[in-house]
């Protein structure tokens, strides 16, 4: 167990000490969809959802929730971001989520930008569930991380 960086050599839960690392550059990138219906995809793209601008709502939370990562996840660091962008592209039957997070930093932010895709998604499902409960949010995954000890890595095709 003691392989585990999670893990003290007793098997108990600890936050990994990152104070004798480097600080260095470190992005992450991740991305997730929601599927919905013509009428909910339509009423997002037209401005016209009831509860308002679901994507300016999805884009400021999903900054806010990359911002409180650390409060979510047990264990996570919690960090001083230097940027968090959320950004949107609607699809045929549904809407991508692609964020970034980045820092000069001891740690990655892979699970910053991760939180941020999912609830990003999470308020477009909240505030377009009036005309779609069926909404399916899949998908969410890291799709690219750069900086730290482990390098650069991306995603399969």
């Amino acid at each position: 167990m003691a392989d585990l960086t999670h893990l003290d050599a007793a098997g108990h839960a600890r936050m990994v000490d990152v104070g004798g690392k480097a600080a260095t550059q470190r992005v992450a990138v991740a991305s997730g969809r929601i599927t919905m219906n013509a009428a909910a995809l339509s009423a997002i793209r037209d401005g016209t959802v009831p509860k308002g601008d679901v994507l300016a709502a999805a884009r400021i939370a999903g900054i806010m929730a990359a911002k409180k990562t650390a409060d979510l996840i047990p264990l996570c660091h919690p960090l001083a971001l230097d940027a968090v962008t959320v950004d949107f592209e609607v699809e045929a039957d549904a809407v991508r989520v692609t964020t970034t997070a980045s820092l000069t930093g001891k740690t990655g932010v892979e699970m910053e930008a991760l939180t941020a895709a999912s609830v990003a998604l999470l308020t477009i499902y909240d505030m377009a569930k009036a005309v779609d409960k069926a909404m399916v949010i899949d998908g969410v995954r890291l799709i690219e991380k750069r900086g730290g000890k482990s390098g650069d890595w991306r995603a399969p095709a």
